[in-house]
């Protein structure tokens, strides 16, 4: 098995995974119905074409998430890694972005259902620590459901020094903090932003949140002490595509 390689499991991820031309797909295990449910939706575009295809019944994928009691739903491939992508490239190339910032997010069901938000709401991009980052978890491709495929992951060795950087280039960065000043809906959301999130039980750790221009907050029902960060992050995305929709 090639080093660099790892498995992931579920339709959506299979199957994003297969239409994405940048992902290399070493080898798909599929059963006899999730084979013919691929030529069923994507009749036209030959996803398994040049792909080493390995009949299995469900049983016999059941050993590839029964230690993260997943469901495979009939759909196992063993994919490479992506190419990595410089973030310094990137915000030199493009320009009004908007990116997600996660300071001490560990957990691989709420990074993948972050991510899977970002990519519905049509997020420029994600930044993460490096080690913080499941890069082959099984549980943040399943979550992200595809999404995986279509997003900008920048992982980095700080993210004070990052927050920091970006800033110096003209970046807005706004933590999101249930002791924020301001309702996040009564910025303009102008320029260049970052949405900077901390991790689910703690928050942003107190040095990073020096580096935020603005707390913010997401009002909710005092009985309420927060939000998921993964729920929390949607309404956040949601509100952002609709302004950008009016603009």
């Amino acid at each position: 098995m090639n080093k660099s390689s790892f498995f992931i499991i579920g339709q959506h991820a299979v199957i994003e995974a297969l239409k994405n031309p940048k992902r290399k797909v070493l080898r798909v295990f599929l059963t006899e119905e999730s084979k013919k449910n691929i030529h069923r939706n994507s009749p036209n575009l030959n996803l398994l074409d040049d792909v080493k295809v390995y009949f299995k019944t469900k049983k016999e994928l059941d050993k590839y998430s029964t230690k993260e009691n997943l469901l495979h739903q009939g759909y196992v491939a063993e994919v490479e890694h992506l190419e990595s992508k410089s973030l310094k490239d990137f915000i030199r190339e493009n320009k009004k972005l908007t990116l997600v910032c996660l300071d001490g997010v560990t957990d691989p069901r709420n990074i993948g259902a972050l991510i899977r938000s970002a990519v519905s709401f049509n997020l420029d991009g994600v930044i993460i620590k490096e080690r913080h980052f499941p890069s082959e978890s099984k549980l943040m491709y399943k979550a992200a459901s595809g999404s995986m495929e279509y997003i900008n992951i920048f992982t980095v060795s700080n993210i004070n020094s990052t927050l920091k950087n970006l800033k110096d280039k003209n970046f807005w960065v706004y933590g999101f903090d249930g002791k924020g000043e301001k309702d996040f809906t009564d910025i303009k959301w102008e320029g260049n932003n970052i949405l900077l999130f901390g991790s689910e039980d703690s928050g942003m750790h107190q040095h990073t949140s020096k580096y935020a221009d603005f707390l913010v907050k997401i009002k909710i029902n005092e009985k309420i002490e927060s939000l998921n960060i993964s729920n929390s992050a949607a309404i956040v995305f949601h509100h952002l595509s609709y302004l950008k929709k009016k603009s």
